[in-house]
């Protein structure tokens, strides 16, 4: 473990990617933010993905450090149109680490070893009973990523899963409180339009979205728009 000779080196640097990864503003950032940190981290790592797979093999990958990565993570088209992943990603359902130490060990021929990296550490992010979200770190030598490797890696990801945790929840809230201006607008307009109260108002929005089978939220927006258009009158019936 030469990257971090001493036990207060690698706090110093967790704490640092720690402060990196809450900086960031949505969930996407966040996990932008931790691939690239996962490189500077782990000892011999030289790319990074993050990877969302559900039951049944479809695969999405949601964040890389380079091409490279997204070769690797997606090997060949699944019969639904999705993406197999690396078999030994099935593991991850059942444990939180999986590690490939060569991936020419029996013979190469497979996604990893055509694309020359011969080492992986994937490392499990979320699971719920649908999906499991995967860091995966790859390395062009065999046998790159040690034990040590292995708990720097499960520390970090405990650092990215809560980073990642709060992201969603302060943009789970941003859009619930545009939602609720967005709503506030239209119902302004309908009482304006309408010559109606605001119980009315709101009751005259939710009806026209459960008629045309429309979220409130998108009709809303519709309202708003159309009222803020040249002209525009918005909704003008009940």
């Amino acid at each position: 473990m030469s990257r971090f000779p001493a036990g207060f080196e690698l706090a110093e640097a967790l704490t640092a990617a720690a402060r990196d990864l809450h900086g960031t503003n949505t969930p996407a950032d966040t996990l932008h933010t931790a691939v690239g940190l996962a490189v500077r981290l782990l000892p011999d790592a030289e790319h990074a993905g993050i990877s969302e797979i559900q039951r049944g093999g479809r695969l999405r990958t949601l964040a890389w450090t380079d091409e490279t990565v997204r070769f690797a993570a997606e090997p060949r088209q699944g019969s639904q149109g999705g993406h197999t992943p690396h078999p030994d990603w099935e593991r991850l359902w059942t444990t939180p680490v999986v590690r490939t130490d060569d991936s020419e060990a029996d013979g190469g021929g497979n996604a990893l070893s055509g694309l020359g990296l011969r080492s992986a550490l994937s490392l499990r992010l979320r699971a719920d009973r649908r999906r499991l979200t995967v860091l995966t770190a790859y390395a062009r030598k065999p046998q790159a990523f040690d034990e040590d490797t292995t708990r720097i890696g499960r520390l970090f990801t405990a650092h990215v899963s809560l980073a990642l945790d709060s992201a969603t929840v302060r943009e789970q809230l941003t859009e619930a409180m545009r939602t609720r201006d967005l709503i506030g607008q239209a119902t302004g307009i309908l009482m304006e339009r309408l010559n109606i109260d605001a119980a009315g108002a709101f009751q005259s929005l939710v009806k026209a979205s459960q008629r045309e089978n429309v979220k409130l939220r998108d009709l809303a927006r519709r309202i708003v728009d159309a009222h803020s258009a040249p002209g525009g009158r918005g909704v003008t019936e009940r």
